[in-house]
């Protein structure tokens, strides 16, 4: 069976280009929803352009300790995609996406085919997407397939802008303040998971495994059990 090029997604990356990016930084303490238009030639086709439409939905960005870093998420992502993202984790420093815990999704997608040459129909969409004011909204230009590399790039271009903007606001808020080895929004999340976990026992497996992915579970663990005994005490939630 043929394997697979081990670096088909620069062919999708070499070939973007980013029209549009949003025109306000991704939210620091809470979710995003990108709206994104992606626009690409048929394979082996004149004048046949493909014009996907879709959402991409980021949560808030994450302070993680070295110890729990965690590979990102890529729900509905294909195969390359992963790939680039893999990439990404091994070759860049300051991989925001992947550091601060952003986790991609693809959402209310649709595409359709018109038969005009490329530029055109990137002229329109673009002037339409600037006339309806999204601030999160964007357009690019990209490949038939791999297609969903292009959105990880574009993705990647948002955190680069974003990044600055996150950092001054979480500053501000004093969240890289750092509270017995770990970043003092790491103990808040903690402090909330711990609350959760007391009024209902379901979750008490969700927060031993976010103790562990911050590398907190020894810091935490009288607790944590003192926790998990009075539960069986109480029964059932």
């Amino acid at each position: 069976m043929k394997q697979p090029k081990p670096f088909d997604f620069w062919y999708a990356v070499n070939n973007t280009e980013i029209v549009m990016l949003p025109t306000k930084h991704l939210e620091t303490f809470g979710a995003t929803v990108l709206n994104y238009h992606l626009v690409s030639e048929l394979m082996d086709s004149v004048n046949q352009v493909r014009v996907r439409e879709g959402r991409m939905h980021a949560h808030r960005p994450q302070i993680i300790t070295p110890e729990s870093y965690a590979d990102t998420l890529l729900e509905g992502f294909g195969e390359e995609a992963g790939r680039y993202v893999d990439w990404l984790k091994n070759h860049e420093r300051n991989v925001h996406i992947l550091q601060y815990g952003y986790r991609l999704r693809q959402e209310s997608f649709s595409e359709h085919v018109v038969s005009e040459s490329l530029k055109l129909v990137v002229d329109r969409v673009h002037q339409e997407v600037k006339q309806s004011g999204d601030p999160f909204s964007a357009v690019v230009v990209g490949v038939d397939d791999p297609w969903d590399v292009c959105l990880v790039k574009l993705f990647w271009e948002i955190i680069q802008a974003s990044a600055k903007g996150n950092f001054e606001q979480m500053e501000r808020h004093h969240l890289f303040d750092v509270i017995n080895g770990a970043p003092r929004v790491v103990h808040n999340e903690i402090e909330a998971a711990f609350l959760a976990a007391s009024r209902n026992s379901s979750l008490i497996n969700v927060l031993g495994n976010k103790l562990r992915q911050y590398g907190l579970f020894e810091q935490y663990q009288d607790r944590f059990f003192s926790l998990v005994k009075a539960s069986k005490k109480l029964g059932p939630a």
